[in-house]
């Protein structure tokens, strides 16, 4: 009976992976970020409504003013102001 051998991997050959996945990940979370803010833009330039999803909740209502990179403002028949960090907004859907 023969054993095999384990086979290792380097500490180079895996730091070198581990970097290349982090920086396809950060570069997919840029284009998401952007896509986001590329359809909140608009349903604030054709005054839609849009539903945003974070952290597994909905929340809908009219955009009514972004600040890119940072933050967008609903406004819904139930909240006057509803401010979200666009950094926490998992996915939107417009109508």
């Amino acid at each position: 009976m023969t054993l095999a051998r384990a086979r290792f991997v380097s500490t180079r050959s895996a730091l070198a992976a581990a970097s290349l996945v982090l920086a396809h990940g950060a570069a997919f979370a840029a284009d998401a970020l952007q896509g986001i803010e590329q359809a909140l833009a608009s349903a604030l330039r054709d005054k839609r409504g849009i539903t945003l999803y974070v952290a597994g909740q909905t929340v809908g209502g009219a955009v009514v003013r972004i600040e890119p990179g940072q933050w967008v403002e609903l406004r819904n028949q139930q909240h006057g102001r509803i401010v979200v960090r666009l950094d926490r907004i998992d996915g939107v859907a417009m109508p």
